[in-house]
Order: C-alpha cells, then sequence, then structure tokens
C-alpha cells in the first residue's frame, strides 16, 4: 500500500527507507541553544513513527544573534547535545538531517543580540543598520563552522534554509534587497551571498554527504521579488556549488503571504506542490514537495505523477507521530489528522507568555512523549462521561486505552461536539471530517457509548460510577430579542449545523471568529451580510495567520464589518445600531447572534456526585467557553490522570 510513498531513495551516500520527511519546525525545546532530552524524545517519537527523514529545526550558525530559545549549531561546546540527538535517532531506525539558519528578527530574540538586515531597516522607529561586508564574510565562515561541527555531531545530511526573509533569502530576493554595493542589484549580485554560504558549507562536507536546500517557489505579493523561472535559475546555480535537493517552500513575513509558511486550514492542501513540480522539471533537481500534504493518498499522488521525489508530512507527524506505521499497514482510519488549526503548533510557538514549547490539538503529548507516556492503571475505574465533543472523546480514548471501563454519555444523535460545528463552516471540512471520525475511532475501541442520553443525577445516583468527567460543553449566549414578521432571528450555531435556513440580507452581531465563519457560510450562498462588531477589531480570537485568511475571505467576499459597533434593537425593516457617528439602521432580513457561548450548567451533576463522594472533574467549555485545544488537553490530563 502507498508503494511509491514507502520506496527507498538513495541521495549521495545516504539511503532512506521511505520518501517521507519531518521537516524542521521550530519547538522552542532548545535550551540555550542546546539540544534537550524533550526534543529528543520529540524526534524519536516520530523515527519509530516510520519517518524516513528527520530534519532537526532551525539552527542558528553565529552565537551573536542566535536566540536562546531557538537550537544553535554555533559553538563547539553544543556538538555532544547534537551527537546525543542523532545517536538517538539513528538507534531508533531514521536519519538525522539539521537545518542551518541565519535569521533576522525572530521570536525570543534577545535584547542585546546583533541584528543583521540586507538592507538598513527602521523598526518603530529605531534604525537597524545594513549588514557590512565585514559581517557578510564572518556569517559565511561562520556557516562553514556550523557544517563542520553537523558533521562531527553525526547528522547524516545538511538543509541551508534560502527561504521565509531570513538573511539568504532576503539577499537573494530583489523585493527584499535594496542594497547598491556588489551584493545588490543584478540577480547575479543578489546570488553572491547565498551562493557563498553554500560554497562553505559544501567546503566542510564530506563528498557523499546530501546537501539540502530550503527554498521559496516565489516572492507572493512581494514587487519585484523571486519569480518561479528565478527560483529556477538560481537553484542551478546552487546545485553547481553543491546543492543536492531542493526542499520547496513558500512564504514571506514582509506580506499576507506569511500563511504560505505554516498553512492553516483555509489554504488547500497541496497548494504548492504544482510549484515545486515546476522547478523540478525546469531544473532537473531532486525535489521535495511541502504544503498541507496531510493525508498519505495526497502524498502518494503527488509521488505518482512525478511531481516530485519526496514530501514533507510536518504537522501530520505533530498530530500523530504514528502516521506513517498506520499509512503503510493500511490502517488509515485509525489515523489523527492534521486539520491544520495551527493552534497549538504556530499559534503555541508565538505565544511566548503561556507555552513553552509547541503543543498540537490532536496531541497533547507532543514535547511530552516521554514525560506523559500512557501507563496501564492498576486499579481500573468505571468512568462516565457526559458529553461527546473533541475532550470528552479523548477522555474516552485514553482511558480505554490505560484500561479504564469509559462509558460515554452524549445528550445529541452526534459525536464531535463543536468541531463538527465549526466544520461546516465553507473550507473546514477537514474539521468536520476529523471530528466524525473520532467519534469512529473511539467507538471501534468498543467504549462504551450511549447515544442520545444526557447524563442525569437519576444515573449517577443509580450507577454509582466510581468517577466523573464533565465534558458538556457551552451553548450559544442568546439575546432577548425574537423575530418578527419582517425579520428573522437565528443562532450562528443553528445556521452552520443546517438547522436554520438564510436567505437575503444578514446582520451578523459579533465579529469574533463564529461570527465571521458564519458571515462566510451565508455570503458564500450569495447573500450580503454586515457584521457588527462591539470592539476595536474584528476576529481577536483569531490566531494570526488564520486571521489574515478569514479577514481576506470577508473582503473577497464584500462582506461589510462594522467595529465599535453595538446591537440595539429591531426595527421595521432590519436593526438600529449604535456606531462611532450614532445610531445607524442597517436593512436585513435576518440577524444572526454570534456574541459567544456559556458553559452549559452541570451543578446538578457535581452535586449528586458531591453526594455519592464520586470523583467530578470539568473539561474543556463546561469550564470556561475556550478553543478545541483546551478541552481536548483537558479530557487528555483528566484521564491520564485517573
Amino acid at each position: 500500500m502507498y508503494d511509491m510513498l514507502f520506496s527507498p531513495v538513495k541521495i549521495r551516500g545516504m539511503e532512506l527507507k521511505n520518501r517521507v520527511i519531518f521537516p524542521a519546525m521550530g519547538t522552542r525545546m532548545a535550551e540555550n541553544r542546546a539540544v534537550t532530552d524533550r526534543l529528543i524524545q520529540y524526534h524519536v517519537a516520530r523515527v519509530k513513527g516510520g519517518c524516513g527523514l528527520n530534519i532537526v529545526e532551525v539552527a542558528a550558525v553565529h552565537t551573536p544573534s542566535a536566540p536562546r530559545n531557538f537550537l544553535g549549531i554555533c559553538e563547539d561546546d553544543l556538538i555532544p547535545s547534537h551527537k546525543k540527538l542523532t545517536d538517538a535517532i539513528h538507534a531508533a531506525g531514521g536519519k538525522a538531517g539539521i537545518q542551518l539558519w541565519q535569521g533576522s528578527l525572530a521570536v525570543g530574540m534577545d535584547p542585546a543580540a546583533r541584528i543583521f538586515m540586507v538592507n538598513d531597516t527602521t523598526i518603530r522607529g529605531y534604525t537597524l543598520p545594513a549588514i557590512t561586508l565585514a559581517e557578510i564574510d564572518e556569517i559565511v565562515a561562520c556557516y562553514g563552522e556550523a557544517a563542520r561541527r553537523c558533521v562531527e555531531a553525526g547528522y547524516d545530511c545538511i538543509e541551508f534554509h534560502c527561504a521565509h526573509n531570513y538573511l539568504p533569502h532576503s539577499f537573494l530576493s530583489g523585493g527584499l534587497n535594496h542594497r547598491t554595493d556588489e551584493y545588490g542589484g543584478s540577480f547575479e549580485n543578489r546570488a553572491r551571498f547565498p551562493l557563498r554560504c553554500i560554497r562553505a558549507i559544501r567546503a566542510n562536507m564530506p563528498q557523499d554527504m546530501p546537501l539540502f536546500m530550503r527554498i521559496d517557489a516565489q516572492d507572493d505579493q512581494l514587487p519585484g521579488g523571486m519569480t518561479l523561472d528565478d527560483t529556477v535559475a538560481f537553484c542551478k546555480l546552487a546545485q553547481a556549488e553543491g546543492v543536492d535537493v531542493l526542499d520547496v517552500s513558500r512564504g514571506n513575513i514582509v506580506t499576507a503571504a506569511t500563511v504560505y509558511e505554516v498553512p492553516p486550514i483555509d489554504i488547500p492542501r497541496g497548494f504548492n506542490v504544482d510549484n515545486a513540480a515546476y522547478i523540478r522539471e525546469k531544473s532537473g533537481m531532486i525535489t521535495v514537495a511541502v504544503g498541507r500534504i496531510n493525508t498519505p493518498e495526497l502524498a502518494e499522488s503527488i509521488l505518482e505523477q512525478g511531481k516530485a521525489d519526496m514530501v514533507v508530512m510536518g504537522r501530520a507527524q505533530l498530530a500523530d507521530p504514528e502516521f506513517l506505521n498506520k499509512a503503510r499497514e493500511g490502517r488509515t482510519e485509525d489515523i489523527v489528522y492534521c486539520v491544520g488549526c495551527n493552534q497549538g503548533c504556530y499559534d503555541g510557538f508565538c505565544d511566548l507568555q503561556n507555552r513553552p514549547f509547541i503543543t498540537c490539538l490532536r496531541n497533547p503529548q507532543l514535547g511530552r512523549e516521554e514525560e506523559w507516556a500512557l501507563t496501564g492503571t492498576e486499579t481500573p475505574k468505571t468512568v462516565w462521561i457526559a458529553g461527546g465533543g473533541m475532550g470528552g472523546l479523548e477522555a474516552a480514548k485514553v482511558l480505554h486505552q490505560r484500561g479504564h471501563k469509559p462509558v460515554l454519555f452524549e445528550a445529541t444523535d452526534r459525536l464531535g461536539g463543536q468541531f463538527l460545528t465549526a466544520g461546516r463552516a465553507p473550507g473546514k471540512q477537514e474539521m468536520a471530517d476529523a471530528a466524525e471520525l473520532f467519534g469512529r475511532q473511539v467507538e471501534n475501541l468498543g467504549v462504551e457509548i450511549r447515544m442520545n442520553t444526557p447524563l442525569t443525577p437519576e444515573l449517577i445516583r443509580e450507577g454509582k460510577p466510581d468517577a466523573v468527567i464533565l465534558a458538556v460543553g457551552a451553548s450559544p449566549i442568546q439575546l432577548p430579542v425574537e423575530s418578527t414578521d419582517a425579520v428573522q432571528v437565528v443562532s450562528a450555531n443553528r445556521v452552520l449545523d443546517g438547522l436554520d435556513e438564510i436567505e437575503g440580507e444578514t446582520v451578523v452581531i459579533g465579529g469574533g471568529l463564529v461570527g465571521l465563519e458564519v458571515a462566510d457560510f451565508i455570503a458564500t450562498r450569495g447573500s450580503k451580510v454586515h457584521v457588527i462588531e462591539m470592539a476595536e477589531k474584528a476576529g481577536k480570537d483569531l490566531g494570526s495567520l488564520r486571521a489574515i485568511t478569514v479577514m481576506g475571505k470577508m473582503q473577497t467576499l464584500g462582506v461589510e464589518i462594522l467595529t465599535d459597533t453595538r446591537f440595539e434593537k429591531l426595527c421595521e425593516n432590519g436593526v438600529v445600531c449604535a456606531g462611532k457617528e450614532g445610531s445607524v439602521a442597517i436593512p436585513c432580513r435576518n440577524v444572526v447572534v454570534a456574541v459567544g457561548s456559556r458553559p452549559n450548567d452541570s451543578s446538578a451533576l457535581e452535586k449528586a456526585c458531591a453526594e455519592l463522594g464520586i470523583s467530578c472533574t470539568k473539561i474543556g467549555d463546561a469550564k470556561q467557553a475556550r478553543r478545541a485545544l483546551d478541552a481536548v488537553a483537558e479530557g487528555f490530563a483528566a484521564a491520564r490522570t485517573l
């Protein structure tokens, strides 16, 4: 099954058992730039899960500009920690690569760090000077020294990062490089710095060791930037200097094209594959396809069609470290699929205040593979779970895996809860599919599931379970406004679930995630939509990349968004709102309410448990309406610690 995906490939002296790469993704698991046991366990889990090549995340080559919470390969005393990682990957049956990186501005950059910019750059009123010729020489030498350390550390290959606005890409791109010396202006001049870096790296590598290069296919939304043909031309120059493999990415942080770096669910699967195929055809080089390749079927199709020689499957293996073993064995119904939510990986990476390292909505064990490894219980308990949303399903799964007897009570005729509703919005079918599959997976484990059966105090008193987990979720907040003959008033959830039909001009009250997605749902069907939001900004509960895609969709659909605007009342043919300029009437046939949710009342269940001395744990939206990331994490924690 998936014969191309699991066929071996040899590049110089390195032979890989399959065509799948776990890419270099920032984790913030490093400490003082060194590899940690946490990072080792994270990689080893994916190697044991069947991955052919693990490329270790961006490793800084230059100490004074290296953020401390990023990995580094910039000093000799870091070599032992890297050697420990490569030894572990090899012992688990995998191959180890490392990505060499020289950034400019980065998350967590030390305030005193040297920051190299291709041009003079003003940020928040402070001008960062362009990198000097002497500093260019310094950085080139650092790339060479870093490559030497990688060889000593036992890596099987090296990847040169020449994408995503980092220093080599900033020099290469005419949209970013505005220098007037020998490193700016013409294509040949702009290519000079990255080619010097490649020469320095290759000079410090054994002949049989492959060199990869991560490259942007093109500079989206960047006037004067690299075109596909420019990239092909540069790749040919890089090949002449010793690059063997092109890892074709996309995205830059100075335009909305940053969404292509960690593409959310709104970006189609495999969106960058055709670019990789073009570069492969024109350059004749070994090429890796990247970009929301999260099913084995898609990966196999890309390889079968000759669009790439290998594929990157990154977040797919964050969500399920056993992804490849399951695919190879034909157990695709058992795979836990990434849905491109970005809540744990990208948003978690950027959340320096609340998260020590990345996580994953679908996999709460990410980064704690050994610490939170599941163990069988010595005292099996009967545990009743109220609610079959994502948190309740996670709790049921983990309890069963540990040897407890979970019984799941779901008040409706469907599993998946709010996640299933979210998947009804345009472009989010993957979420609905994931919710439905999760329900089947839990059922297939043999967990007892009682559909259309709300858990009641009477059932608890009669059955006396050993423990209860309350995952009863939240319900939409209702406004004290009733429909009239002229204007229909409905809730956003009912619209998304297909329970209420919407036709004609519509006002959505609430400009958060749910309000914007129901606006998308309605506007996509051809109706004019106005969104009114009390705050100064709509979409404040969206992650930064999803905000770009969602707000861009609103603009494309012609959805009018009125911020600092409050709903006042219905009028004869629409609504009256209070805004900055006073009251305004908006004609409409429908009003959709999306002003948030509040936890469903579980006090009677809690009281019944307390009376009987039964352990009772509340998780997810039942505690406080939040994101699915929190519900799943709390469901896992409740089941892991029982």
